[in-house]
């Protein structure tokens, strides 16, 4: 199989400052992974750009930055794997290696029992990186001529390619595009026409580096679900996402990694992460704010940290607390305020955000303040 340049054009090169020993499954009791992907011990540095002071004045020396430092992943058959981490902490190169566009210096990235440096057409095979690139695309031509294009890279057998065009048409919703041209199509449609053509080469595994950048909030909602539900679950499809979005990662995610500077700080579950990392921070909604039952608990240490955040029509003041001692003490909390006659709307745990969650695995990792 032949991949486009554009492919190599996506990736830009990722420019971490240091990297570190890497970390897998190091939360207690992660489940066992089939490794349908397997990353052991990837190493990987390029040269540093230097100013034209330095080159003139020692032309010949050469100074290094580690983008990946011994990362260890396995990714399972059909799952969703989602990569999260700062610009610089190697995701992208990590997608390069696998997707046979750069060698690793040490270790290996295996694809379906095949070595992404040694097994290239193999690995080429069953892995199809999605380039969330618009201009990569035709636009004077309309769907069916792009995939024609795109099916003969991929060397698709001629008694094919019509059937498998309408097929990945039918799959992403564009079948009734006829003869309109690409450059008319939304910016929803041309997300899904780059995953068509990726889906021409029958892949095993999808790698997407932000594949809803750029796409309005409903378009890349509509796009989550179809990844989720249609590539991943119906087409079998293993699917590695490089993604600082929140929603891509805390709901399409089976499980995630973060990385740190080139190493791999901690996988799991996403369901399993929050649950370690979020803090007991809880929002209540009352019309009592500054309620005598609210001041007992907190002198007894019930409740710590008592505020009002905001107020809202009717009368209505979320409050914002924090109940040490998890879901039961939460529990005892409300039932004392409703016993107190306190009026409760709603009262929910505050949710973590993608960015705290990533800060404090790289505190607990690195063994930073509060780790």
């Amino acid at each position: 199989m032949i991949v486009d340049n554009a492919v190599a054009q996506t990736f830009g090169e990722a420019n971490p400052e240091r990297a570190g020993r890497s970390v897998d499954d190091a939360l207690p009791g992660a489940r066992p992974a089939a490794p349908f992907v397997r990353i052991d011990n990837v190493s990987k540095r390029f040269a540093a750009r230097r100013p034209w002071r330095e080159v003139v004045k020692a032309p010949f020396k050469t100074s290094y930055v580690q983008a990946l430092s011994g990362v260890s992943l396995s990714i399972e058959q059909g799952e969703f794997f989602g990569l999260l981490g700062q610009n610089g902490a190697g995701k992208t190169t990590l997608f390069k290696i696998l997707a046979t566009l750069i060698i690793p210096d040490s270790g290996h990235a295996i694809v379906d029992g095949f070595d992404s440096a040694s097994d290239v057409a193999e690995v080429r095979r069953r892995l199809v990186p999605v380039v969330a690139d618009e201009r990569s695309l035709r636009w004077r031509l309309d769907a069916r001529e792009n995939l024609r294009l795109y099916a003969v890279l991929y060397q698709v057998p001629k008694a094919e390619v019509n059937k498998r065009i309408e097929r990945v048409l039918e799959i992403v919703d564009l079948a009734g595009t006829g003869a309109r041209m690409v450059g008319q199509f939304s910016s929803g449609m041309k997300q899904r026409l780059l995953i068509a053509r990726a889906l021409l080469a029958e892949p095993r595994v999808l790698l997407l580096d932000e594949p809803t950048r750029g796409l309005d909030p409903v378009s890349a909602r509509g796009l989550r679900s179809f990844l989720k539900e249609e590539v991943c679950r119906r087409q079998g499809c293993t699917i590695l996402l490089a993604t600082h979005n929140a929603e891509e990662a805390l709901h399409l995610c089976d499980r995630v990694a973060v990385l740190h500077k080139g190493r791999a700080l901690m996988t799991g579950e996403v369901d399993r992460l929050l649950d370690i990392f979020a803090d007991d921070r809880y929002q209540l909604w009352t019309r009592s704010a500054e309620q005598t039952t609210i001041r007992q608990l907190t002198a007894t240490g019930g409740v710590a940290d008592a505020a009002v955040r905001r107020t809202e029509p009717g009368g209505w003041s979320v409050l914002e607390m924090r109940i040490p001692g998890g879901y039961e003490a939460s529990a005892g909390v409300l039932e004392t305020m409703v016993s107190a006659g306190i009026e409760v709307a709603r009262f929910e745990r505050v949710p973590l955000s993608l960015g705290d969650l990533i800060e404090r695995v790289q505190k607990r990792a690195l063994g930073g303040p509060d780790a």
